[in-house]
């Protein structure tokens, strides 16, 4: 065979958040987080978040930024369904999954740590040692197969006793409760864990503004969205250098939901609102983290919204101090931007505009574009000159499961395979990509409708949608197709 593209130490695996797959929510000293208070939804109905008011329970949809009503309390109501109570139970299962998962040769496994298990409300003075014990046992059983974990950590999974208390990152004093946090952390897994993300998706809260609050008609927002990041942004500084400073060999990196946006015409007009697109939604995030100051547009995207930011100097100095050693992104899909009337819409996490008449829609909503994929590598490439790692791609789709519990994915060996082959043509022209995880690696509870049965995995488990049946689990066709890929080293796609 011939000598592969990849390089011959990259990281191939798969990637998980703690809520979506843990399950045990209330086990071992664990607090509650936002997602534990967060109920089913499915395409047509959002999630809800379930509160006592007054005594009395209520719910209201789980919308960024919005939080709960005025004197309300996050809780949990006995007659609602929570998908991420249980999940697919790897706080049980996780000796079994990674087991399967060093059969499909995986080199690194992305998964997160639950903020709670560590701080049960977040503002404990000393950890839970309980939930440290578990991350060490599962980071053992990954390095009894020579699987190095890359762990994010913080993944969509904040305190409720301090989501609530700080109203959703509004109060700077977060910033030393994660700080706090992680520090616990880097000194605990030191010569366990190399890689960390700080946030995932953390631009996720501007992509939101796009989703929900194009139309509020005041900028309220706008101001909680950036000034959230802003303090998450100097968390994220101060974690680095924290890192650096307990074990020098860490790579601490950023996490980015990165959408590819396309001008929908050649109209100069609709050049310039991608661009525009591009710099609130990608660049904004990426250019603080990764080059250690605000950029020059983030004047012009805090005052079109009337945003005034707590910032001070010190903040300043943290964020040029603490610069992030690579470059994560999660990768699914592109968009369109257009200033033009258009009657052929799409509606998906994200994605929802004008649709691409180039590319096909999955039932959700999302775009299949492998070429955007090797052109967001090249750019970030010649932006940031960091190590690049996808740390998400895949396709979810409502697998079907035979009488003899085989499952026939070809159309995710499709979609996996021309990604790879995108990857492949992005290192030819000289990007620095160092690894490669597949969401949802073992199927999960989907983040965004707490659906199972929008599956990513190469393993099957038996889950339903309102239940937990037996939680099972079983190889797909694209276990063993991805098992040989990782082999060859990206080279037989075949």
């Amino acid at each position: 065979m011939n000598e592969s593209v990849f390089p011959k130490d990259f990281l191939w695996g798969g990637a998980t958040a703690a809520n979506q797959i843990e399950g045990g929510y209330n086990e071992d000293g664990k607090g509650l987080s936002v997602t534990d208070i967060t109920t089913a939804g499915s395409l047509k109905h959002p999630r809800m978040l379930t509160y006592t008011l007054n005594g009395k329970p209520g719910k209201t949809p789980a919308l960024p930024g919005a939080g709960l009503p005025e004197g309300a309390v996050g809780a949990i109501d006995p007659n609602e369904y929570y998908p991420n109570h249980v999940a697919i139970d790897f706080y049980h299962h996780y000796k079994e999954d990674i087991k399967l998962f060093a059969e499909m040769g995986f080199k690194t496994f992305r998964l997160s740590i639950a903020w709670t298990r560590i701080f049960p409300k977040g503002d404990e003075k000393e950890p839970n040692q309980a939930g440290l014990d578990f991350y060490r046992r599962v980071f053992e059983e990954l390095k009894k197969y020579n699987i190095e974990p890359l762990v994010t950590i913080s993944h969509y999974e904040d305190p409720l006793y301090l989501s609530e208390k700080y109203h959703d990152w509004q109060d700077r004093k977060m910033i030393d409760e994660y700080v706090k946090y992680a520090t616990v952390l880097f000194k605990e897994y030191k010569g366990l864990v190399k890689y960390w993300l700080t946030f995932n998706e953390i631009n996720s809260a501007v992509l939101m503004l796009n989703m929900f609050s194009q139309h509020a008609g005041d900028d309220s927002a706008f101001q909680h969205a950036y000034q959230k990041l802003h303090y998450q942004f100097v968390a994220s500084a101060r974690a680095v250098k924290a890192a650096h400073e307990i074990y020098p060999n860490y790579m601490v990196g950023n996490m980015i939901c990165g959408i590819v946006s396309y001008p929908l015409t050649p109209d100069p007009k609709d050049i310039l609102a991608c661009r525009h697109s591009w710099e609130q939604n990608i660049y904004y995030c990426g250019d603080v983290q990764a080059l250690g100051e605000y950029p020059s547009f983030a004047k012009r995207l805090w005052n079109e919204h009337n945003v005034h930011l707590d910032i001070t100097d010190q903040d300043l100095a943290d964020l040029k101090a603490g610069k992030v050693d690579m470059y994560t992104f999660s990768y699914y899909m592109s968009t369109v931007v257009t200033t033009h009337e258009v009657k052929d819409t799409v509606g998906g996490n994200f994605s929802a505009g004008a649709k691409n008449s180039y590319l096909k829609y999955s039932e959700w909503g999302w775009s299949t574009d492998p070429e955007g994929l090797q052109y967001y590598l090249e750019l970030m490439n010649d932006r940031y000159h960091l190590p690049l790692m996808v740390v998400e791609n895949g396709l979810g789709a409502v697998d079907k499961m035979t009488a003899d519990h085989k499952v026939h994915d070809d159309y995710r060996i499709d979609y996996l395979r021309q990604h790879i082959s995108a990857m492949k043509d992005a290192l030819k022209d000289g990007v620095n990509l160092i690894g490669y995880t597949t969401w949802g690696c073992i199927d999960l509870v989907s983040a965004g409708t707490g659906q199972m049965s929008k599956r990513y995995g190469f393993i099957y488990v038996d889950r339903a949608d309102q239940g937990n049946v037996s939680l099972n689990r079983y190889k797909k066709d694209s276990f063993d197709w991805y098992k040989k890929i990782i082999a060859s080293n990206g080279e037989d796609l075949d």
